[in-house]
């Protein structure tokens, strides 16, 4: 008897609390190219990374850096830094890094609510237009050294599966920057 009545309450917490039962899960805002499951795999890889984000984030400049020698001229900050050792050794640098994955944690923290997500990644997009020589194509520019970053900070947890889901939403934010930055280009100049 104790345990049908334990049932009983169980299921009506369940019910109460909207607990997710045996269906399908929730569908996802048609906006975010990711599916509950992809989401919420997303999510909790990304517990790894934020647990690293400074290492994660110096590792991606670093592989931006020797893919793109000259956009490193673009960072007052740390230019003078030209070689691996040094940029490591940056304080400049994971400055700047821990910044960007601030960012990008901020984003994909707010995966499940695309209408902050938007304000918030259109915003960061449209601040690049005050960065003197800056041009729109910058921002893919760092997709291939965030894949591999990520790739180095997870290790094995880094299957197939995640890796795809890390390029749909790296593509995705990327976009988002660039819509961004390009929203704010005509506001300034009307037509």
């Amino acid at each position: 008897m104790g345990c049908q009545l334990g049932k009983l309450a169980a299921s009506e917490r369940r019910s109460n609390n909207q607990v997710l039962t045996d269906g399908p899960p929730p569908a996802t805002d048609p906006r975010l190219p990711l599916t509950a499951k992809q989401k919420y795999s997303m999510l909790a890889s990304w517990k790894g990374i934020s647990r690293a984000m400074e290492k994660t984030g110096i590792c991606m400049f670093i592989k931006l850096f020797e893919e793109n020698q000259d956009l490193l001229n673009m960072f007052e900050k740390f230019r003078q830094y030209r070689t691996k050792d040094e940029q490591i050794n940056s304080m400049e640098l994971a400055e700047h890094a821990n910044n960007v994955m601030n960012t990008l944690d901020e984003g994909i923290k707010t995966l499940d609510d695309l209408d902050n997500f938007f304000e918030y990644i259109h915003q960061v997009g449209a601040s690049h237009r005050r960065i003197p020589g800056f041009k729109v194509e910058y921002f893919w520019k760092i997709e291939t050294p965030f894949l591999a970053a990520v790739e180095s900070t997870l290790g094995d947890r880094y299957t197939p599966n995640v890796e795809n889901i890390y390029k749909i939403t790296i593509k995705f934010i990327l976009q988002t920057l660039v819509d961004g930055y390009e929203k704010a280009a005509s506001k300034a100049n009307p037509t």
